[in-house]
């Protein structure tokens, strides 16, 4: 095969021949993984055809197919059938738990931790329901919950304004599992779900693992404009809806009770199948309505434990309607053959016992004191806006440098707009700061004081920095 050049030729991105050993797949996939990881191939960037890459690096096409299948299973490449292959928005994230150390040498305000010190109520828990007599969780019995499962599950959910019986309720394993499960039962590869500009990344993920196109729709501090949304239901084949109603996950903005009635107005015009991920919706003293309340014939509403409760305590749960039932009950036959026994077990326990409602308070009461932290060194922000992160305009001096990594060299782990972005380029920059993760409220201080640092002209104009 002739070398061709490509020595002026317009390629997203070029590796160094020189640089592949055998086999060569391997070799080309270690490189392209590197590219990644360090920001060169920032998220959602397009690469180049696999038959044009083949022909750049003198290479079969077999080698390049190979390549980009070793990348995609390792979450870092999604591909879109006709438009070509491209990075994934979070493969270069730092935020893997596997990679926590105990004496970390930054302070971790990237991944959004529940306030885990709390999690001794679901310890004690634990020992009371495997010390319980008559309690059968090593089986298959009860694939969709038992009955005590099932009005643990009511209990909690009533106190957000949700009361469905317990044949429209699923207990699945944790938030995450609940999404790829309605993902998988209720649509299709191709299919078209509405979102915000920015969104909660894994279900970026999950999406683009599905081969689900997102369709991001512009909003206010209110969440998704229902006339933006109208508009692209009337440009194109929109599915469904994707919302996280309380503080959204990243920007932090919660919807009112207008905007979610003028919403579910659209949602019922075009027929949308919604899924509304509610998980942070304890933190608001009092909820307003829920879409599934408004919408109640097209929503899926998914409640979780782990940011509430507890971050390994991986038990969520669906409501849903009567017509997608059988749908569900598929998926969840198929994907997890039945509930996790002894999570949804502890979890009845936790929430019977009032140990839920007692942290739930406990953690309401510290996340509000963390919000007054923030707020002193980022009066500007505003204190609605803050759960457990908030969503922080990035100085423009900061745009052409990779600010988590200058972060992380001055001790703070943060994340870049870039990985919540739905496909779409936005002029402006923000980062999403946990406020929950930093161990006490003084090393929050301490990490505030840091990025408040980073921020001020002074020192973004000083060179060792950049």
């Amino acid at each position: 095969m002739p070398v061709n050049s490509f020595a002026d030729y317009p390629m997203s991105w070029k590796p160094e021949k020189e640089r592949l050993t055998s086999p060569k797949y391997r070799s080309l996939a270690q490189l392209l993984t590197e590219d990644i990881l360090s920001g060169t191939l920032p998220p959602h960037t397009k690469l180049p055809p696999q038959r044009e890459l083949a022909d750049y690096l003198d290479l079969n096409l077999s080698t390049i197919t190979r390549a980009f299948q070793l990348c995609t299973s390792q979450g870092l490449l999604y591909g879109i059938t006709g438009k070509g292959t491209f990075v994934s928005p979070n493969a270069a994230a730092t935020m893997a738990l596997a990679d926590e150390k105990e004496e970390a040498s930054y302070i971790e305000m990237g991944i959004i931790k529940p306030l885990d010190h709390f999690n001794s109520y679901t310890k004690e828990a634990m020992k009371t329901v495997l010390n319980r007599e008559g309690t059968n969780l090593l089986d298959y019995s009860y694939p969709m919950g038992t009955p005590y499962q099932k009005a643990a599950a009511q209990k909690w959910l009533s106190q957000f304004s949700m009361n469905p019986p317990s044949s429209l309720i699923a207990i699945t394993a944790g938030a995450q599992n609940a999404l790829a499960i309605v993902l998988i039962s209720l649509f299709r590869a191709g299919d078209k779900i509405a979102t915000d500009f920015y969104t909660y990344s894994n279900f970026m993920e999950l999406a683009n693992m599905l081969q689900i196109r997102l369709v991001p729709v512009a909003g206010d501090e209110k969440g998704i404009l229902p006339d933006a949304l109208d508009a692209q239901c009337r440009l194109q084949h929109i599915a469904g809806l994707y919302v996280i109603p309380a503080f959204h996950n990243p920007t932090g903005h919660s919807m009112d009770e207008q905007r979610r009635k003028d919403l579910a107005a659209i949602i019922q015009k075009h027929q949308l199948t919604v899924i509304e991920d509610d998980i942070y919706v304890f933190l608001q003293e009092t909820p307003a309505t829920p879409m599934a309340a408004l919408a109640p014939e097209q929503t899926c509403y998914i409640s979780s434990l782990s940011k509430a409760i507890c971050s390994g305590l991986r038990v969520a749960y669906i409501t849903y309607p009567e017509r997608f039932s059988s749908h569900i009950r598929r998926g969840i036959f198929n994907i997890n053959v039945k509930v996790p026994s002894l999570n949804s077990e502890t979890a009845g326990e936790l929430i019977f016992s009032g140990a839920a409602e007692s942290i739930i308070k406990q953690k309401r009461e510290e996340a509000k004191l963390r919000r007054e932290i923030c707020h002193r060194f980022f009066p500007a922000e505003p204190v609605e806006n803050m759960g457990f992160s908030f969503w922080v305009p990035l100085p423009e001096c900061f745009y052409k440098i990779d600010f988590e990594q200058l972060a992380i060299k001055n001790g703070i782990h943060i994340c870049h707009s870039k990985r919540f972005s739905v496909g779409q380029e936005d002029p402006r920059q923000f980062l999403r700061v946990s406020l929950s993760s930093p161990e006490t409220p003084a090393q929050l201080e301490q990490g505030l004081s840091i990025l408040h640092k980073l921020f001020t002209k002074e020192t973004a104009n000083q060179d060792f920095l950049i």
